[in-house]
């Protein structure tokens, strides 16, 4: 065994059993060994093999990212930025996602810029929703980050053939089949010898599954003891559709189906019966999030460029649900998001007081953690995973770092991320990514946009060119 000793840190940021929450510890030092958080405090004096001088740093615990699409999102930089079809209420889950799709090698770019990016910005453990592809969980673990692959199945595709109305196309034994198939790859990632890998049960979208899968699966999910996420109370568009096949809300839905649960994740949960687009005869949804101990997936940066957000997440934790935090989309940039996601929410309370910097952690630390079940990620504190972040508080856009998390969060970002450990291993040092050839995967990214751009016209409704679904900033002279 060998221990590697972080001394004498500027600041850490350690859990606090007794208040059960996080707490700034000037001058500490963290040991850990094989993987493995051994001490965190001040003056060590066990043994250490190795020995890094925690002065000009703030070592603070892995972020955890609960809702995340690697496999497909970073090939709509450019595209989907300023996109969202008026006849769904500006949502472009139906017109446009569908066609702007990497197919092939091109998954393994996208894959790879996502996660780069991901650790870059401190993320330490991901929840990957994706469809399965070939080599997904070698190439997950080559990257050194904890994941918890998510293989998402569904029992529909959605289309449309106008622009305006969303249409089903619905194969039930398909998705009988494609959920034996995620289940199977879960089993294969909890035996996957990085000893990283652990699965979630995902059925796609609530407007996309029958009724039997989606207790299936959660059956399925409480057998095998791992979570269960769905995307739900995402758009209007399926607000409307579950409310017209079955007289409930979506949440209402899920909680008619003894659904929800302490292991159950909503992936967005932004269309409550209460918000100003879906106001609905009942009061209840948010209650129910709560009092079913049920998580909230929030990831605020993919409904902001449709003009959409949740209301607010100050709102939400005050009423007691669990609150995580997701990049879903591009850039794949945790800390930004964080960003987004606290102002979002005071402009939207109105209030600055909403939500705080500490309830803000709280989600991308242990409130995720309890979603994915684990309670040895998360925080820093002795037996838990030795995931960890060093963040440089001399960089200049921390500085002045009166309050660095602050500094972090609000003013320097992802420039102050000097190093990322997962599971006792470096895997980012001096800002530098060790385990992914970062500018190597967006380069090949960049040239199969190229190729699915071209495609686009077979595959849109309408057969329209990529540059009318999407134009460009400018004119081309």
């Amino acid at each position: 065994m060998t221990t590697t000793l972080i001394r004498n840190a500027d600041f850490v940021i350690a859990w606090d059993s007794s208040a059960k929450n996080h707490a700034y510890m000037p001058g500490a030092d963290v040991a850990y060994e094989d993987g493995v958080i051994r001490f965190v405090g001040r003056g060590y004096e066990g043994v250490a093999d190795t020995v890094i001088d925690g002065a000009g740093f703030m070592v603070m615990p892995g972020l955890i990212n609960i809702h995340s699409h690697p496999s497909s999102e970073p090939m709509n930089k450019g595209l989907t930025d300023e996109v969202g079809s008026p006849g769904f209420y500006n949502s472009s889950l139906y017109e446009y996602l569908p066609i702007f799709r990497g197919r092939g090698d091109e998954v393994q770019s996208c894959v790879r810029v996502a996660l780069s990016e991901l650790l870059l910005s401190g993320v330490t453990t991901l929840a990957d929703l994706s469809m399965a592809h070939p080599g997904w969980l070698d190439l997950l673990a080559e990257s050194g980050m904890r994941v918890c692959i998510a293989p998402m199945f569904r029992s529909a595709r959605w289309y449309t053939k106008n622009g305006h109305v969303v249409e089903y196309e619905w194969n039930e034994k398909a998705g009988e089949k494609a959920m034996a198939e995620a289940l199977s790859l879960i089993e294969r990632a909890e035996q996957h010898p990085s000893g990283r890998l652990f699965g979630m049960v995902v059925p796609s979208q609530i407007d996309t599954c029958t009724e039997s899968l989606l207790r299936e699966s959660s059956q399925e999910a409480k057998a095998r003891g791992v979570s269960w996420q769905i995307h739900a109370a995402q758009a209007v568009s399926e607000f409307h559709e579950i409310t017209r096949r079955h007289g409930f809300t979506p949440i209402g839905w899920l909680e008619h189906l003894g659904l929800l649960n302490e292991r159950a994740i909503v992936g967005h949960g932004i269309f409550l019966d209460d918000h100003p687009s879906t106001p609905w005869h009942t009061k209840r949804d948010l209650s129910i999030l709560a009092d079913t101990g049920t998580t909230v997936a929030h990831c605020p940066t993919v409904f902001a460029r449709r003009g959409m957000t949740l209301k607010d997440i100050g709102r939400y934790r005050r009423a007691g649900v669990n609150i995580g935090i997701g990049t879903d989309t591009y850039p794949h940039n945790m800390l930004d998001e964080m960003r987004l996601a606290a102002y979002l929410a005071r402009t939207q309370a109105t209030d600055p007081r909403t939500l705080t910097s500490n309830d803000l952690f709280a989600a991308v630390t242990v409130n995720g953690a309890r979603a994915l079940g684990r309670d040895d990620i998360g925080r820093l504190a002795p037996n838990c995973r030795a995931d960890m972040v060093l963040v440089d508080v001399t960089h200049p856009r921390m500085r002045p770092a009166r309050d660095p998390l602050r500094s972090l969060i609000y003013a320097a970002g992802d420039r102050a991320v000097h190093s990322v450990i997962v599971d006792g291993q470096m895997v980012v040092q001096d800002g530098k990514l060790l385990t992914i050839d970062y500018a190597a995967a967006a380069a090949s990214l960049h040239e199969a946009q190229k190729r699915m751009m071209a495609d686009v016209p077979r595959h849109d409704w309408n057969h329209r060119h990529v540059d009318q679904l999407s134009p460009p900033t400018f004119r081309t002279l």
